[in-house]
């Protein structure tokens, strides 16, 4: 008998749970069927990446409304982009908040593209504006990388679970749910890493919240409810 792996069990119910994610959305459609393995046009690697820098401390809703904005202008373009006046920039993108502060991560990004270098975390870790969380999310979602994503929700649940501390640092959190799966191909991990992070938030939504619907929750048989 396998022993018991707490990581693999937690993916595993939260999968049975919720089923596919489907993430990460392009022009605000969930892809909940094998998305994981389709390659990407280079608009939709853009999209990604700039979803994942206007969603830093804000609702997805409202990333879709600035993501909208910039499509009606026909601004999901690098050139196009680069092109388009800052202030003018920031007024589109308005709705995600911050929005002169997310222009000029924007205009950082579009710096670094052009100067052509690989799309590593090392590399988009230096551009100002993109922490662990915005580059893990870009390496993941638009370039297929195995690299999990960690945010609040995640480590609120884990910390719960009584797998790692509260205030555990973001690379010891993704080394450990990495490591969970350091068996499995390339392939298989990016497929994982992908619904795993997604499933941790729609679970961080549904019942651990900031104040946890602990009674129902389908996770009982595993967490400790460590609140």
């Amino acid at each position: 008998m396998a022993p018991f792996d707490p990581i693999h069990s937690l993916y595993t119910a939260l999968l049975s749970t919720y089923g596919p994610q489907g993430w990460w959305p392009i022009r605000g459609v969930y892809t909940k069927q094998n998305n994981h393995y389709r390659t990407l046009s280079e608009e939709e690697r853009f999209e990604i990446c700039l979803g994942a820098i206007l969603t830093q401390n804000t609702a997805w809703k409202n990333v879709e409304k600035s993501l909208v904005a910039l499509q009606k202008h026909d601004l999901l373009d690098p050139q196009k982009l680069e092109r388009m006046d800052m202030q003018k920039l920031a007024l589109l993108i308005r709705s995600s908040g911050y929005h002169n502060q997310k222009a000029k991560k924007i205009r950082a990004f579009l710096d670094f593209l052009k100067q052509n270098k690989p799309v590593t975390r090392e590399h988009l870790l230096a551009v100002w504006g993109i922490g662990p969380e915005t580059a893990d999310s870009m390496l993941l979602y638009a370039y297929q990388q195995p690299v999990f994503v960690v945010d609040a929700y995640t480590k609120r649940i884990l910390s719960r679970m009584g797998l790692v501390e509260k205030d555990a640092d973001y690379e010891l959190v993704r080394s450990l749910l990495e490591s969970a799966f350091a068996s499995k191909t390339e392939q298989e991990k990016v497929k994982i890493f992908n619904e795993f992070h997604a499933l941790f938030v729609e679970h961080a939504k549904q019942y651990c919240r900031t104040k946890p619907l602990c009674e129902h929750c389908p996770l009982n048989a595993l967490c400790p409810k460590r609140l």
